[in-house]
């Protein structure tokens, strides 16, 4: 990316005028606004066209799939900061997205491009060379302990719901292609090549479909993004009304304890 001075200074997502507002080529006001359903809209505006039924039912479907997971590290940022600030719903919404880093919530983006570069290695859709493919990077990350992006689970350790959900869809749909298939090769031979068991989990089935349903690569962490923005509000808003954010505070006050020097030993 160049710094300083650009050529070329145009979007192609949206203008206004005094009467109108143009957003992909589209009216808001008499096209979109009461005729386009959100998840239609999210599609049109990053991509500049329509989803076709399959692709929005998958998109739904992973939307939904990582919305919420309860009090995970991102939501007890987002209450905790509104307790403190409850005036303050946008740092608390802000608390809690930039809370999504690669090991929560945003490692779909990290098993994405982790499925691309297994991919590029196979160099074809070809099932022996994806094999080849797979496995060869599965050892090279079991010989650096690094962690395989979008397998494994904390607390699903006998396999991940959502993702079995997610790429049973991928299937009935007919959208699976050669990310999905990447996962699957990826999940057959990861357990028996660093010895422990590594079901697929949902970091890894919402790109692989979602990517097989023609989304782009680049935008992946965008839809994590938006869907915890819903589970969000919904934290925030309960928060709001029956505040839990200083017990999650004082609880972790509680279990942490202190190893420093003794008062009074300070050089």
């Amino acid at each position: 990316m160049r710094i300083g001075k650009q050529d070329l200074a145009y979007t192609a997502i949206a203008t206004s005028d005094a009467e109108t507002i143009t957003v992909r080529g589209l009216d808001l006001c008499s096209e979109l606004i009461g005729t386009i359903g959100f998840t239609d809209y999210f599609w049109l505006l990053v991509l500049g066209e329509r989803p076709t039924p399959a692709q929005r039912s998958m998109m739904d479907a992973c939307l939904v799939a990582i919305a919420e997971h309860g009090l995970v590290p991102s939501v007890q940022a987002a209450r905790m900061t509104l307790a403190a600030g409850p005036d303050a719903w946008q740092g608390a919404m802000a608390a809690g997205l930039l809370g999504m880093g690669s090991v929560v919530a945003g490692s779909s983006e990290v098993a994405g491009q982790y499925l691309h570069e297994v991919l590029t290695a196979a160099g074809t859709t070809d099932d022996a060379a994806l094999e080849r493919a797979a496995i060869e990077s599965l050892k090279a990350l079991k010989a650096a302990r690094r962690k395989v992006p979008g397998l494994g689970h904390p607390q699903h350790s006998g396999g991940d719901p959502r993702a079995g959900r997610l790429l049973a869809i991928a299937d009935e749909l007919g959208v699976s292609g050669p990310y999905v298939a990447a996962l699957r090769t990826l999940g057959k031979h990861a357990p028996g090549i660093l010895e422990r068991p590594l079901p697929i989990n949902v970091s890894g089935a919402i790109p692989a479909t979602i990517l097989d349903a023609g989304w782009p690569l680049a935008a992946i962490k965008a839809v994590p993004l938006l869907a915890r923005a819903a589970g969000l509000s919904a934290h925030l808003y309960e928060e709001s009304l029956r505040s839990i954010g200083f017990i999650m505070s004082n609880h972790a006050d509680q279990a942490i304890a202190y190893d420093g020097k003794p008062a009074g030993n300070a050089e």
